[in-house]
């Protein structure tokens, strides 16, 4: 396997950079292995170093890295954040992944493979605090942010050298430093001419990385790769390119264009310029995501009528939490359930108006819950909501036919206030202990 583009020799004289005390210095053909200042091995050597500047930043398994950085005593510990034998994984460490752990296996595999490991309940309010504080370093750099998610987002750095006095990748450096000093968060970086390939890229030289894939060597990086390697191609797209004997980039560029077209239609479109590293999309700020939602699996199946009704709160509350974070709200609420046989259920229901509030996410999720005639026992129960727009237009139409929908959403608004001041334990609702 070729090493990654950052870590590959230049063929040409470049920049270098220093990623622990950010000196820069010229790179010769083969490169530096340390740093003529500091003597560190992490530096960074690449011919078209100062001239990209779209990067993709990923936190290092950011949930369990904040359970390790608020626990210490979990430092040394393989950790995982999910939940009950029956869960799923949200995250892991390193330590776990070096056993096999991986992010969405189901929980009892999980502890199949790393016996030892400390299982975590996730702490949503501890991780958006997090990238809230990332976020806000990140808004120092550039207004071109586009978050992926709470642990990880685009940048384009394109113009910012004269006002930063440096250019793009000296500026991302600085700022996995700062995560590591200031909030003791580790991050890696992808930096390109594209989103395409600065998604690649960061996932490259994990935890702690920075890679590099230039454009005179995108072609040459691309052409042994695995089409999985395209984002968005998931099982089902891959098992029809190896259908049709593409396997790699390699064999999707043999391939001409109006025949991807015609055996794949869009999906052939999109192949044909990415398999060649071409990406015109942009870094899209604050680019409205299509849902948010929560589900948990139950240790045992079950159709106890109080264990759902308290499921469903809980849910709906984290749901309210995460729409408040992100400052937004949405039209329709979604309710899935899934039998113990696995057969799944859906349903949605559009509100009068979009709301970031637990009571009416709770309550249109609980009417679909009494509408939907689904006989249990249930494995899993998930609510979200949809049509999402921004949370200043939330919560605006009056329930006429529900006199104390008011009272209902002045007390959730003072339960947030007192939670963000005292702590998320501050105020436990009675149905939440179900």
């Amino acid at each position: 396997m070729p090493a990654p583009p950052s870590q590959a020799p230049s063929q040409a004289p470049g920049q270098a950079l220093c990623r622990d005390c950010l000196t820069r210095f010229a790179g010769g053909p083969t490169g530096l292995r340390r740093c003529p200042a500091c003597r560190s091995p992490r530096v960074l050597a690449h011919a078209e170093l100062d001239g990209l500047s779209i990067a993709h930043m990923d936190c290092d398994a950011f949930y369990a890295s904040v359970e390790k950085r608020d626990n210490p005593d979990l430092r040394d510990q393989p950790v995982i954040v999910g939940g009950g034998t029956r869960g799923v994984v949200s995250t892991c460490c390193y330590l776990a992944r070096i056993k096999g752990v991986r992010s969405a296996m189901p929980m009892f595999q999980a502890l199949k493979l790393c016996p030892e490991a400390v299982v975590v309940k996730p702490r949503m309010a501890a991780y958006v605090e997090a990238s809230r504080a990332i976020r806000a370093m990140m808004e120092g750099l550039t207004p071109a942010i586009e978050p992926l998610s709470l642990d990880e987002a685009f940048l384009d750095l394109t113009g910012t050298e004269r006002l930063h006095g440096a250019p793009p990748a000296v500026v991302l450096a600085r700022l996995v430093k700062r995560m590591e000093e200031e909030l003791g968060l580790s991050g890696s970086i992808g930096l390109s001419h594209n989103k395409f390939l600065a998604k690649i890229a960061s996932d490259l030289d994990k935890p702690r990385g920075f890679s590099v894939i230039g454009r005179a060597e995108t072609q040459a990086f691309l052409a042994p790769k695995p089409v999985r390697i395209i984002w968005g191609v998931g099982t089902a797209t891959q098992a029809a390119l190896e259908a049709a004997g593409i396997r790699t980039i390699a064999d999707l560029l043999r391939w001409p264009r109006e025949d991807l077209l015609a055996r794949f239609g869009q999906m052939g479109e999109r192949l044909w310029h990415l398999a060649r590293g071409e990406d015109r999309r942009r870094v899209m700020r604050d680019e409205m995501p299509k849902s948010i939602s929560k589900e948990t699996t139950f240790f045992e199946d079950t159709s106890d009528a109080d264990l759902l009704d308290g499921h469903l709160w809980r849910l709906a509350e984290q749901v309210s939490d995460r729409a408040k974070a992100k400052d937004l709200a949405g039209r329709t609420v979604a309710l899935k359930l899934k039998r113990g046989d696995f057969q799944q259920i859906t349903r949605r229901q559009a509100l009068p108006g979009p709301t970031q509030l637990a009571d009416r996410i709770y309550r249109a999720a609980r009417a679909m819950l009494d509408q939907a005639g689904a006989r249990g026992p249930f494995r899993l129960i998930g609510v979200g909501i949809a049509d999402l727009c921004p949370g200043d237009r939330a919560d605006q139409t009056a329930d006429l036919l529900d006199p104390g929908a008011k009272k209902r959403e002045e007390a959730e608004r003072a339960t947030d206030a007192i939670r963000a001041r005292f702590g998320q334990d501050a105020i436990i609702k009675g149905r939440s202990l179900r």
